[in-house]
């Protein structure tokens, strides 16, 4: 049965031959293999053309300070699942990357999306201020949360979101994404009468769309740099385990509220 209109799977990232493989029209072994970083790369991957200095500078940024944030859900996930299966270190990486979504790592593709809708709201002659206010009072009039803002622990900004303005504006990126993230923090009190700021899965996207980074790959930001993270967390975890300590700190503050037989006693 034919879904869809292609009837021929197409793709312009790969293809090979007995003694050369092509990777977006180069020769792997001679032209990128020792010739090029792995953000390189995977801009080259994504985008089909070389990255500029700014981009390069940016993505790196990002990737380094999304990576690691010590025990949170992913990581507990990847490190319980490696201490029941350690012969399968792929599945417990999946298994820490499978939560990605608007919560916990997705905000920044959410957040992006945003700013680009606010960005299309300008293209009458309204004004960043009146547009942001506008975003910000329709995502609460439905009801959904302003994604990549207000943070548990870091209250007055988190601080990767100045190193990586910083960083964005020391290459030379485009600025307009900073700006119009900066326009939501400042609407956010308007609208909800009090202040949430800036944290890094708005920072993310407010410089990478300042390199032309595409939107439907900023979920990937976050999912490359934490797989980095998860494969260091399952290295320590076959040296120093800590996944079923982790089960067991659960089980040990766990409240059961179901019914109970009778006779029965904890």
């Amino acid at each position: 049965m034919k879904i869809g209109r292609e009837t021929t799977p197409k793709t312009a990232i790969c293809t090979s031959n007995e003694h050369t493989i092509v990777v977006r029209g180069q020769d792997l072994c001679q032209d990128l293999i020792g010739q090029t970083s792995f953000t390189d790369y995977f801009l080259l991957l994504l985008t089909g053309k070389q990255p500029t200095d700014a981009a390069r500078k940016v993505v790196d940024a990002t990737l380094v300070s999304i990576a690691e944030h010590g025990f949170v859900p992913s990581v507990q996930a990847s490190r319980m699942t490696y201490a029941a299966a350690p012969d399968a270190l792929q599945g417990a990486v999946a298994a820490g990357i499978l939560g990605c979504g608007p919560v916990i790592l997705g905000a920044s593709e959410t957040a992006g999306k945003m700013f680009v809708r606010i960005r299309e709201r300008m293209n009458d002659g309204t004004s960043l201020d009146d547009a942001a206010l506008a975003e910000v009072q329709a995502l609460r009039a439905e009801r959904q949360p302003i994604p990549g803002y207000g943070h548990p622990l870091h209250k007055s900004r988190d601080p990767r979101v100045d190193a990586l303005f910083k960083v964005a504006r020391e290459a030379g990126a485009n600025l307009d994404f900073i700006a119009t993230a900066e326009a939501v923090e400042r609407a956010i009190p308007q609208v909800i009468s009090k202040e949430l700021k800036l944290n890094v899965s708005a920072a993310i996207p407010a410089v990478l769309l300042g390199v032309d980074f595409p939107v439907s790959a900023l979920r990937g930001i976050p999912i490359l740099a934490r797989t980095a993270s998860l494969i260091a967390h399952l290295s320590e975890e076959a040296e120093q385990p800590s996944g079923f300590a982790l089960s067991y700190q659960a089980t040990q503050n766990l409240d059961y509220t179901g019914e109970t037989p009778d006779g029965y006693t904890a």
